[in-house]
């Protein structure tokens, strides 16, 4: 059975993307990133670490932190969310939707072709 990944908001993911660049990182150093590129205090960072970490989502062991879930897991979990949530589930109709209004290029079409060669095994 699959892990359930725990939701991450939008500032939690921008916070996430900074500990998966650079992680295993200590917390001060994560909290200089966190005011460079979020322009968050450090309490802001610190309340930030303690609810990933009651979530699962990351642990903090002298005072190093490193996620327990992958970026490709966390979009993964986002974009089913979005799926169900706004085209009941339906993988076509998002696909649809998606490329409406976007030119892919050859590539982007030989790589989500590849995907579904895979699926079709």
């Amino acid at each position: 059975m699959e892990m359930e990944i725990p939701k991450i908001f939008e500032s939690e993911y921008r916070f996430c993307e900074i500990l998966w660049e650079n992680e295993p990182i200590s917390g001060s150093e994560l909290v200089r990133l966190c005011n460079e590129k979020l322009e968050w205090k450090k309490s802001t960072t610190y309340t930030v670490i303690r609810r990933l970490s009651e979530r699962g989502i990351l642990k903090s062991e002298d005072a190093v932190v490193t996620s327990l879930v992958s970026k490709e897991d966390v979009q993964s979990a986002k974009s089913a969310e979005v799926v169900e949530r706004t085209f009941s589930g339906s993988l076509p109709s998002f696909i649809a939707a998606f490329t409406r209004k976007k030119n892919l290029s050859k590539q982007e079409i030989d790589e989500i072709q590849k995907i579904i060669d895979t699926y079709k095994g």
